[in-house]
């Protein structure tokens, strides 16, 4: 696969060639909204087989959202990047029915080492959570680009 070297273009051809290999969005129907050098949008419905013993989402699926979109924005500079270590705090239930946002944006990158914010809310823009993710660039590209 070819990418530009346009920074956009190549952000939504590593998307592409993410989500393709992604299974667990997939599975999940996690969408991918948006990408950019930096940054990512993604977006999940809250089903009924994604609640705990509380009638409200598994605190495991939210994550998961969070998770997904720091995977995306910290790879979308086109180097293979995976979590050194991340955390998250929940701020507000999630209930059946809702459709959950995952914002991710960059905001450090010094070396092979990354930092990104992800804030997810509900489709009304009440934030649900807040997830923090460290990434470490290793070998490797998602997509070939022009040139080589």
């Amino acid at each position: 696969m070819t990418a530009h070297k346009n920074p956009q273009a190549l952000a939504e051809a590593v998307g592409r060639e993410m989500y393709r290999h992604d299974r667990t969005s997939q599975f999940l129907d996690i969408s991918l909204d948006e990408i950019r050098p930096g940054f990512a949008r993604m977006s999940l419905r809250i089903t009924e087989d994604m609640v705990n013993g509380h009638g409200m989402c598994h605190g495991g699926f939210i994550f998961t959202l969070a998770d997904s979109a720091f995977a995306y924005s910290c790879n979308s500079h086109n180097h293979n990047a995976v979590a050194s270590g991340c955390s998250i705090e929940f701020l507000a239930p999630a209930h059946v029915g809702e459709v959950l946002s995952a914002i991710a944006e960059e905001r450090a990158l010094a070396g092979r080492s990354g930092i990104y914010d992800i804030d997810v809310t509900n489709q009304d823009g009440k934030r649900v959570a807040v997830f923090r993710g460290k990434s470490h660039r290793i070998q490797g590209e998602l997509v070939k680009t022009q040139g080589e």
